[in-house]
């Protein structure tokens, strides 16, 4: 398969180390990857590995890391992630308080390590200021301190923009599972608005087609356009489903 260009505005979701999976995506024309470490099959061996592998195949890492944590953060930046996604970030006091891990002091609090980033070797002011600005933070919004305060945590300087968690805002907000509702839709656009007004991106797993119509027409920045384990499902089931139509008629 001839790789098309890369577009990094469309992400696919992994849940563990699939390298047969990222080399697919990005022949297909996906730009990025989002691993999700939190609720996914990765230890840190896989992230060393598989980070600097989805890169080269040049797609952008977004690591969905295993909590609003300094460890889980330090490590994803420390392997080579383009950008860390925090979940379960409570309110705008929280976001301060995690956000910073993701970077270097006087602006955050990441602890620095020499290693990969730093081509195995030591650092300058340059290279501090080069990974603070090219690396992004991005907290979840997905509970409802969160987007309640949403307009408080895009203006902290540690912040680059939002990824926002549906399913988890809708449980949150008591709406029950998400299912696209016009409260769900109007929590997105609140989230949508806010970042417009701060000149910040945010992200959305979009995996329905009205979630791709609301995040095209409120200009997400990126997008999860498929789950990995929704891909093999999708897949498996439709030449099962193919075969057991044709088997029916010669029964």
């Amino acid at each position: 398969m001839n790789a098309k260009p890369a577009d990094r505005r469309y992400a696919v979701w992994l849940s563990d180390p699939g390298f047969a999976a990222a080399e697919i995506a990005r022949g297909i024309g996906y730009g990025a990857v989002v691993l999700d470490i939190e609720h996914g099959a990765f230890d840190l061996a896989d992230l060393e590995r598989f980070i600097p592998f989805a890169r080269a195949l040049g797609l952008e890492v977004l690591a969905k890391v295993l909590g609003p944590e300094r460890g889980p953060i330090q490590q994803a930046l420390d392997f080579g992630a383009d950008a860390v996604v925090v979940p379960h970030v409570e309110n705008a006091a929280h976001a301060e308080e995690v956000t910073a891990f993701a970077k270097f002091p006087p602006l955050g609090d990441r602890s620095f390590a020499g290693g990969r980033t730093t081509g195995y070797g030591g650092f300058t002011d340059a290279w501090v200021s080069e990974q603070d600005s090219r690396t992004r933070c991005l907290p979840m919004i997905e509970d409802a301190g969160a987007v309640e305060e949403i307009d408080a945590i895009l203006a902290l300087d540690t912040v680059d923009g939002v990824f926002v968690g549906p399913s988890d805002l809708s449980l949150r907000r008591e709406r029950g599972a998400y299912s696209r509702t016009d409260g769900d839709f109007a929590d997105l656009r609140r989230v949508a608005e806010a970042a417009a007004a701060a000149g910040k991106p945010w992200v959305l797993p979009a995996w329905s087609e009205a979630e791709k119509e609301f995040a095209a027409r409120h200009g997400a920045d990126q997008l999860a356009l498929i789950m990995q384990h929704g891909a093999l499902a999708a897949g498996f089931a439709a030449p099962f489903e193919q075969m057991t139509a044709i088997d029916a008629r010669y029964r």
